[in-house]
């Protein structure tokens, strides 16, 4: 083969190897960009995660973790096992307070429920006046648990409270509001379902609102009654709306602090202790930071197989359009 003949072929080659070398860069890009667009969900996401691992994980698993130890924040940790929980389940004081917060978590979302079910039927129609009303019912729930606490201990108040000032207007006699064992925790019930029904009302009216109107269009053909179209129509259709407003009732009602801490401090005589508020005066009060922790995991337990249960038990009977 001459010179003149091996040139083209070369050149064949070269141009081949370009492709080629082309090819690969091309799919080594195309690569690179499907990666990392795979990566951006992630990416975006990490700041939030960053942020749950700092201030929710980790704390849980600390909290664990300090649990198993006797530790008063000066001296060293000391292993103990399991004889915080030990000692924790031998406390009357602990059971005392276990049954009043269950008894604090039903009464409240119970009433709560039902009143702002009541108010989101009254109020749904969209008048002027209703709109008004639906805003003065919100407002309590925009005020902080410290201020809401601080008015009802004055309106409480055995001696000077604006409750038994008009009570002795109609000849009933003063009520020990916040210093009967009997009535104190009734009284914190009250304000918890005062704050609540307003958010609760809003979002029940939302639910109603996004109803079809065809339902209740059949339902005046067949001729039901106001009672069988709330049960068999509108009951049904706003269920999810229901059992997400239970849900989060119920964990914000386990997890009460402010009013207990500020109006009664858990009396009197412990009948208006919860769990955070014990969790609080072990901790930071007696120093009993694994003591402490062994409550916090307790309430972490009971919130956890209570959410189970309600969603095993009720989520099948939630209609979901």
């Amino acid at each position: 083969m001459n010179n003149s003949q091996s040139v083209p072929i070369l050149q064949t080659q070269n141009k081949s190897r370009k492709k080629h070398l082309t090819y690969l860069i091309y799919n080594s890009k195309k690569i690179n960009n499907n990666i990392f667009r795979k990566f951006i969900p992630y990416l975006m996401i990490l700041p939030a995660i960053v942020i749950l691992g700092m201030f929710v994980i980790y704390p849980i698993f600390y909290m664990i973790y300090l649990s198993f130890f006797e530790w008063d924040l000066m001296q060293e940790k000391t292993f103990v096992g399991f004889e915080n929980f030990i000692n924790l389940f031998n406390d009357e004081t602990f059971w005392q307070v276990t049954i009043n917060s269950f008894k604090y978590v039903f009464l409240t979302v119970v009433l709560s429920l039902i009143i702002s079910i009541l108010l989101a039927l009254y109020l749904k129609k969209d008048t002027r006046i209703n709109r008004i009303l639906q805003s003065i019912s919100f407002f309590p729930y925009i005020i902080s648990l410290v201020s809401i606490s601080f008015i009802w201990m004055w309106l409480m108040d055995s001696d000077y409270g604006l409750l038994n000032f008009f009570l002795g207007l109609i000849g009933i006699d003063s009520i020990g509001w916040l210093d009967d064992p009997k009535v104190a925790l009734s009284s914190l019930i009250i304000i918890a379902v005062w704050k609540s029904i307003g958010y609760n009302t809003i979002i029940i009216i939302s639910a109603m609102k996004a109803v079809p109107n065809y339902l209740y269009e059949a339902a005046k053909l067949d001729k039901a009654s106001e009672f069988r179209t709330f049960f068999k129509i509108t009951l049904p259709m706003i269920s999810p709306t229901i059992f997400f407003i239970t849900l989060m009732n119920i964990i914000g009602s386990f997890k009460v602090f402010e009013p207990v801490n500020l109006i009664t401090q858990g009396g009197p005589m412990n009948s208006t202790n919860t769990f955070v508020n014990m969790i609080y005066e072990n901790g930071f009060n007696y120093y009993k930071i694994g003591y402490a922790s062994a409550i916090g995991v307790v309430l972490m337990a009971i919130l956890g197989v209570c959410t189970i249960l309600y969603f095993k038990n009720l989520d099948k009977r939630v209609h979901y359009r």
